[in-house]
This record gives structure tokens, C-alpha cells and sequence, in this order.
């Protein structure tokens, strides 16, 4: 199977060329080659095929080489805009079309507070040099001939960290910005990009020298069900090995451990957020930062297993696998320092993989099997309330002793509204299930395919697990009550 047919777009496809070649590179020691040569090969030429010219076309990918070594240092947001490679969309966001018929109540002009709107021809006409985009010229229009109209980027940010620069380009707010990536998918023009961090992982992998001077384990999302549908996750497990790592463990071990975590800490305290969604956590912290005295003071799966898997060997690397862009800033704050040694995503995975010339289709299955059903449901939107109730009942906290009400946000805008509803005092819930991304992690940023996904595919995987409680599989770590 080709692999160009897993993306979605022109934009994806690129992308993964860019960071296949850099990964290529990397593993055959060339990387001081890779800005004159990755950029002729991938932008063959004579003609252009994306941009004005080819020369443009290579400068663009050499700008994603950059990003794709780890991009600017002194920008501290894995998220990045490509200047070159923003088109400057229109940036009109009020405009009339054909739909007008000319009437004559002139209600848009009549509301417009600045005297925008003038009627030429019978037909309205709006000065930008005078409209304050107040919109109040298209909620009046009888004919809904003045349309509205957001920046691809701008409409994917739902806490509005994008901007425009003084030279009409996107600009993200760092202040604001969660790294939840959902603008990197959504910008037509690929001008906004995830910083990689695939040649770390690459150098830590070779310098291990076959695991021999120290063991890399590989820590894969539950999502994972999700994604790679052109092979099994056995497969997946041997190809993972097969590029280096000496063991592929299961983050839903560690959402087993912060879902029994959590449950206490919920009972104990009365009222909680979830810790898990970093880009959640985030939001809390930089928009209601007076509600971060509920947050659950649990560190998220990811790290909560790293951690373990640390103590256990001290010696070891840790390398997070999934579909989370804000997990890359997560693993690099500076009170979590140590415990993951890098973070990559789905589509870096697969750039990593076909570097190596892996056919996953063609591998045996290996397996991946350490965790219980409720660990592997955090994938999807409402599985981890599922694994907290689970929890509650495992701790033997009745009913009577204390009740889960959940309020389970399905993305960011759900996210908010609950939020809100909690800072004024009106949140019936007892519990806020945040998750950035809408469906859950199976809804990343960085998923290979960026269709609606079936929950249902979660709950199969997980119902795989020979453990199905939490207990089951905790216990035999022997960390329950550490």
C-alpha cells in the first residue's frame, strides 16, 4: 500500500516528505547535507507545482527542514508560522455578494456606525478603510448578502491566540496559544507547523548502540487504535523494535495509574479537574488561572507510566509515540524535567518508519498488552470519567459516600463553557473531563487522518486487554496506594 493515500491533504503529504528525508538523513549521519539536497529532491522542478516557482517551492521546505530540526530556540512554542509560506488570506472579513438585490431599506447602511456602507449602483459597497468588522451590516441584511468570513487558521483557534501581523500574515499569540495544533491541520498553505523533535529521537536510539549502553523504550498513546489502518498494532509493536527501541509500552498502563490517582483525589477534595489533556491544563492556566486550585494535581498518563518506567530502570530513555502536538511542551516543562526524554507524533512516526523502508503490512505481530479496558478508553472523549467511576468503585467509595458528575467536554469550546460555568458558580458538576481536541486524543493534531473517528474502535481495542479492571493491572506492578 502506498503510503501517500493514509493523509489528507497536499499539505500532510509534504509535511511527512520533509520530516521522512530529515529522518533518513539522520539515521545515516547526513544531516549537514540536508538543506541543499532535501530540497531538489523533494521540489524536483522544472515546473512548480504548489507555489509561483519552484525557488519559492524549495525555500518553503527548507524553512520546514528548520522546523523539523527542532525550529527557532528562542521560540518557546512548539507551534510555528512559516512566513514565507502564508498566503496572506483575505482579509476582508465582511463582504457582499451577488445576493444583494439593491433594496431599498438600507438597513446596512442605516446600522453600519462608522458609515462604511454606501449604496452604488443599487448594490452596497463597504469601505475597509473605515469598517470596523462589528458585523452588525450582515445580522440586519434581509437577503444574508454580506458575508462573513474567518481565516482558515483563525477559525481552527477557539481561544483566538492568531492574529495578523503588520504585514498581513498569521501570527500566534504565545500568551494565549495551548499548542493544541488545531490551526497546523487547518491552514490550506501549511504556514503554521509543529516543531519536531525526530532527530532527537533518532540520536537517542543510536547512541543507545542497540540498547546496549542503555535501554529506549517506546511509550504509544491508546490512540494508536485509531490510526495505522493499513496494519495491525502488533505490527506496529515490531516495527517500533525494529527501528531500535528495546521495549513498546502502553500510556494506558499509565492512565490505569492516574485514573485510581484521581478517583481519590476527587472523593477527597469534592470538586476536580482532569490533569490529563495538556493543552487543557494550559487553557486553565492562561485563561482562568483562579480555577487552577482544582486542577488534579496528578501528572498526566504519558508521564505518570515514564515515571515509573524511570524508577524501575534509571538508567533507561523514555519516547512518547502519539497524536498530541501539546505534549511536546508538556514534556519540556521545567518541573517534569527527566522523566520523558522526547515526544513525537503519529505522522513522525510514520516519516521515521518509511525512512527505514518498514512495510508494517508485511511484519509479524509482536504484543502490545499492559493495560486494562478503562486505561485504553482515555482515547476517546468520555473514557476517562468511565475510568474514574471505575476507579471510585475499585477504591470501594460508595454511591452514598460520594456520586461522579461528570461534565465531559468534548473539545475546546465545551472546554470553555464549562469553565465558565465553574468560575461563576453555576457548574453543577463535580467532575470536568477537559479534552482540547474534539472526540478526545483520537482527535489529535497530529493523527495521520484527520476524519471523524469511531469511538467504537477505542472501546474494541480495549476490550482486547485481558485485564478489565484497573486493579488487575496496577496491582501487579505492585504500585496501588505509592
Amino acid at each position: 500500500m502506498k503510503k501517500t493515500r493514509i493523509f489528507d491533504t497536499d499539505v500532510q503529504l509534504l509535511k511527512y516528505k520533509v520530516l521522512k528525508e530529515v529522518a533518513r538523513y539522520a539515521f545515516e549521519d547526513k544531516l549537514e547535507r540536508c538543506h541543499y539536497e532535501i530540497p531538489q529532491k523533494i521540489v524536483e522542478g522544472p515546473e512548480a507545482t504548489m507555489r509561483c516557482c519552484i525557488y519559492k517551492e524549495r525555500a518553503i521546505v527548507e524553512e520546514r527542514i528548520e522546523l523539523a530540526l527542532g525550529g527557532n530556540k528562542n521560540n518557546p512554542n512548539v507551534i510555528e508560522t512559516l512566513s514565507i509560506a502564508c498566503d496572506e488570506c483575505p482579509v476582508q472579513s465582511y463582504s457582499v455578494g451577488d445576493s444583494c438585490r439593491g433594496c431599498i431599506a438600507h438597513r446596512c447602511e442605516n446600522n453600519c456606525p462608522v458609515g462604511a456602507i454606501t449604496i452604488v449602483n443599487q448594490k452596497a459597497q463597504i469601505d475597509y478603510d473605515k469598517c470596523i468588522e462589528c458585523g452588525k451590516c450582515a445580522s440586519v441584511c434581509p437577503f444574508s448578502a454580506i458575508k462573513h468570513s474567518v481565516r482558515p487558521c483563525e477559525n481552527a483557534c477557539k481561544i483566538n491566540a492568531i492574529h495578523m501581523d503588520e504585514n498581513k500574515k498569521a501570527k500566534i499569540d504565545n500568551e494565549i496559544c495551548i499548542s493544541c495544533g488545531a490551526c497546523v491541520y487547518q491552514c490550506p498553505f501549511g504556514a503554521i507547523v509543529d516543531k519536531s523533535f525526530i532527530t532527537d529521537a533518532i540520536r537517542i536510539l543510536k547512541e543507545s548502540e542497540n540498547n546496549s549502553k542503555y535501554q529506549v523504550y517506546a511509550i504509544i498513546a491508546p490512540s494508536i487504535s485509531a490510526q495505522f489502518s493499513y496494519a495491525k498494532i502488533g505490527q506496529v509493536v515490531t516495527g517500533l523494535k525494529k527501528l531500535g527501541f528495546y521495549s513498546v509500552v502502553e500510556a494506558a498502563l499509565g492512565a490505569d495509574m492516574v485514573a485510581y490517582k484521581e478517583a481519590a483525589e476527587l472523593a477527597e477534595k469534592g470538586k476536580l479537574t482532569s490533569s490529563c489533556c495538556p493543552a487543557f491544563v494550559s487553557y486553565i492556566e492562561k485563561s482562568f488561572p483562579e480555577l487552577k486550585p482544582i486542577v488534579s494535581h496528578n501528572i498526566s498518563p504519558m508521564m505518570e507510566i515514564a515515571k515509573y518506567i524511570k524508577a524501575s530502570h534509571p538508567d533507561c530513555k523514555t519516547i512518547f509515540i502519539g497524536p498530541c502536538t501539546a505534549k511536546k511542551m508538556e514534556y519540556q516543562k521545567e518541573e517534569l524535567a527527566g522523566i520523558m526524554d522526547c515526544v513525537l507524533t503519529f505522522e513522525e512516526l510514520q516519516a521515521m518508519i518509511d525512512s527505514r523502508d518498514i512495510e508494517l503490512s508485511e511484519l509479524e505481530e509482536d504484543i502490545l498488552d499492559n493495560a486494562s479496558y478503562f486505561g485504553r478508553i482515555f482515547a476517546r472523549s468520555g473514557g476517562l470519567s468511565d475510568a474514574v467511576a471505575q476507579a471510585l468503585s475499585e477504591h470501594g467509595i460508595t454511591e452514598e459516600q460520594f456520586r461522579l458528575h461528570a461534565a465531559v467536554c468534548d473539545g475546546i469550546e465545551q472546554c470553555r463553557i464549562a469553565l465558565l460555568k465553574e468560575k461563576k458558580g453555576v457548574l453543577k458538576e463535580n467532575f470536568i473531563e477537559g479534552m482540547a481536541c474534539v472526540g478526545g486524543c483520537i482527535g489529535g493534531a497530529a493523527c495521520l487522518t484527520h476524519e471523524p473517528k469511531d469511538k467504537s474502535l477505542v472501546d474494541q481495542y480495549g476490550m482486547l486487554a485481558k485485564e478489565k479492571k484497573i486493579k488487575d493491572t496496577i496491582s501487579v506492578l505492585h504500585i496501588i496506594d505509592k
